[in-house]
């Protein structure tokens, strides 16, 4: 296979060539931000809604993105027409661009852009068939007054060190609780509880407000469910019928197990098979044309 070809502030060049300076901001100190987009079969899904969020984030930490929302979406799919991926990630990315080590934005005045597509196979392999493992941890989600959950910047180091903790205790999945020790989400996915026919999931003012959250809500209120949104606690997870998880890289994942609680019967529930099986037929038929 030929080498990927990178967006890099509007020419397409070599994966091994796309890079930037090491005093660029998104480097130094984080400071960017960045979209998880997936095609299916020929289809960018739901790719105005990941454009509209990518800019939200920005505009979130005054960041001008210095081309339109239209010519970004054409930039990622001519990124995509370029490697020839009609089943793909993709990953715009948004830098502050290069400066000094000083804290101070203006001194970067040229923001970098990148776009990466590339192949990409189930986030969590077989456990899908058979269900995760999930850990909650001790480190909490970012406080919405200190770093809001739904800025998507370029530093994720609260989530990689959730999934640290999960690593070491043997979890295929981080769950974050919030400040005030509701359950947020997980250290990559949105988070659904299910008891008794009843959907709860939490509020995005503590977590991301997740473009494939938002399709679970509009299958499960299309298949005949109540969705609420509402603060839930650990014990709301531990003595659940069923939890699934929802994201873009993981799209719609079963957990049976949590902190050792063995979640319904311990294995993929009936709700959960319906919603990542129509999911999955969603994605598949949706989506703009690459």
């Amino acid at each position: 296979m030929s080498e990927l070809m990178i967006y890099v502030n509007g020419e397409y060049v070599p994966k091994s060539q796309a890079t930037t300076s090491i005093y660029d901001h998104g480097f130094l100190y984080g400071d960017g931000v960045f979209e998880g987009i997936r095609a299916y079969n020929g289809r960018v899904f739901k790719l105005a809604e990941h454009i509209d969020r990518l800019y939200d984030s920005a505009r979130a930490i005054a960041l001008n993105i210095p081309m339109s929302k239209e010519e970004m979406e054409e930039a990622i799919l001519e990124t995509l027409r370029k490697n020839n991926l009609k089943d793909a990630y993709i990953r715009p990315i948004v830098s502050r661009g290069i400066g000094d080590l000083g804290l101070d934005p203006r001194k970067c005045p040229n923001p970098n852009i990148f776009i990466i597509t590339q192949p990409w196979d189930a986030m969590y392999g077989d456990l899908y068939e058979t269900g995760l493992t999930a850990i909650t941890v001790g480190i909490r989600r970012n406080a919405p007054d200190a770093l809001s959950p739904n800025i998507k910047s370029l530093n994720y180091l609260n989530n990689i060190l959730a999934k640290i903790e999960a690593n070491e205790k043997g979890g295929d999945e981080a769950i974050f609780l919030d400040s005030r020790g509701f359950i947020s989400e997980g250290s990559g996915d949105n988070i659904f509880c299910i008891k008794n026919g009843r959907i709860l999931t939490p509020p995005t003012i503590n977590n991301l407000k997740g473009i494939t959250r938002a399709v679970a809500i509009e299958i499960l209120e299309k298949l005949g469910y109540d969705v609420l949104e509402k603060d839930i606690g650990l014990f709301d997870l531990y003595t659940a019928d069923e939890i699934f998880v929802t994201g873009t890289a993981a799209e719609a994942a079963p957990i049976v197990k949590i902190d050792g609680r063995i979640i319904g019967n311990g294995k993929v529930g009936p709700i959960t098979k319906q919603v990542a099986d129509t999911f999955a037929e969603f994605t598949r038929s949706n989506g703009t044309e690459i």
